[in-house]
């Protein structure tokens, strides 16, 4: 049987295919919109095995050190190594700030680690780990730092020893690791007017100018005793839940096991951007179904008097109705290509990391399909209200 409905496209077919190629770019954001929001969950689940630790120990009441500011004395690790089923623990430190290389300054997540301890990035794609114990740096790729560039981070500069790769933090920044001691300082470095202005303050407080108590004040305010959280492996036959239970019992601090601090991050942390690219989802979703209404509408206003000869000649209506809905679930999949390539060709452009699954590709086909099929109903039921006599008509 002769298809109406290619036979149409073909007549018209430059307006259907711009059409679809419109539509595609639609269709491309919407998945490039759940792209990002993909992007943003592989984030936090790259965060976590990143760290290669199976306990986060932090602050009580806290949900640090991702979600919120945890801050623990430095020397709890060595109560936390004499738990039962603990392998091994390392103290470790974040922050987010702009690390300056030359004349450009980059955002990027610091992190103090303990050099050969859980939270050392798991493997290089140039250069070494850190040795030392100052000064040394190994950085992700996308910082676009090089071996052996210097960068500065507060006061001091670093060279990169190493660089790394996907290493990055709940938010996409890339991060850049050194040694523990050098982040602490970083982290609550304070400039030296504030220096010497709390210098003066303690030195003209009576209670603390005897010179031998002046000394040891004025050098605990020179330090810094505390980390945001310690990492911890444990022995192979023992449960995260197991382990943790006597350190929330006996070191009154929050532990968060794997599946803990997953629920954090996917669910608390970027539960709002979640939300909203839900709402942008929908949105797209009415935007494109009421675009294809409207497009396959107006061909088909367009093409009235060729329906009522149709009719005229005795065409069933369900043939007419199928020219239609074929003509619609064709211009989808048009947009469904386009998208799809304009997607996938666009997404290693944005600066976060958008991860593309063929689940949503095949969902998103799914949609479209009938997204497509419910926008021609208003078409077809204007077809099917046509006049034959309208064939005769003036």
């Amino acid at each position: 049987m002769i298809s109406l409905a290619a036979r149409d496209v073909l007549h018209t077919w430059g307006k259907f295919v711009f059409t679809g190629v419109g539509l595609g770019l639609l269709i491309g954001v919407t998945l490039t919109m759940a792209g990002v929001y993909r992007g943003m969950v592989d984030d936090a689940k790259v965060l976590l095995n990143n760290s290669g630790a199976d306990m986060w120990v932090v602050q009580k009441n806290t949900l640090g050190p991702y979600a919120e500011p945890s801050s623990i004395h430095d020397d709890l690790y060595r109560s936390i190594l004499s738990m039962p089923g603990v392998a091994r623990a390392a103290n470790v430190t974040y922050l987010t700030m702009q690390v300056q290389q030359g004349e450009r300054d980059v955002r990027a997540m610091v992190v103090g680690i303990i050099p050969d301890g859980p939270g050392e990035p798991g493997y290089l794609l140039a250069g070494r780990q850190i040795t030392r114990s100052h000064y040394e740096a190994v950085a992700d790729i996308a910082t676009g730092f090089e071996m052996g560039q210097t960068i500065r981070i507060r006061r001091h500069n670093y060279t990169v020893v190493g660089l790394t790769r996907r290493m990055v933090s709940s938010g996409g920044d890339p991060m850049v690791f050194i040694p523990l001691r050098d982040a602490q300082e970083a982290q609550f470095l304070k400039d030296n007017d504030a220096i010497i202005n709390e210098r003066s303050r303690t030195a003209a407080n009576p209670a603390f100018n005897r010179p031998e108590v002046l000394d040891a004040i004025i050098s605990s305010q020179s330090s810094n005793p505390f980390v945001n959280a310690i990492l911890v492996q444990i022995k192979p036959g023992f449960t995260a839940e197991k382990v943790a239970e006597p350190i929330r019992r006996w070191q009154k601090l929050q532990v968060y096991t794997r599946d803990q601090m997953e629920e954090i991050l996917v669910a608390k942390l970027i539960a709002t951007s979640s939300k909203q690219i839900g709402m942008f989802l929908v949105i797209l979703a009415i935007v494109s179904a009421a675009i294809v209404a409207f497009i396959i509408y107006t061909l088909t206003m367009g093409k009235i008097r060729e329906i009522a000869v149709l009719k005229l000649i005795g065409t069933r209506n369900r043939t007419i109705a199928g020219m239609i809905m074929q003509q619609a679930v064709g211009l989808g999949l048009i947009g469904f290509v386009v998208g799809k390539v304009s997607a996938t060709i666009w997404a290693p452009m944005f600066p976060k990391y958008v991860l593309l699954e063929p689940g949503d590709a095949l969902r998103g086909f799914i949609a479209i399909v009938i997204i497509c099929i419910l926008a021609s109903l208003l078409a077809i039921r204007a077809a099917l209200n046509v006049d034959p006599a309208e064939a005769i008509g003036g």
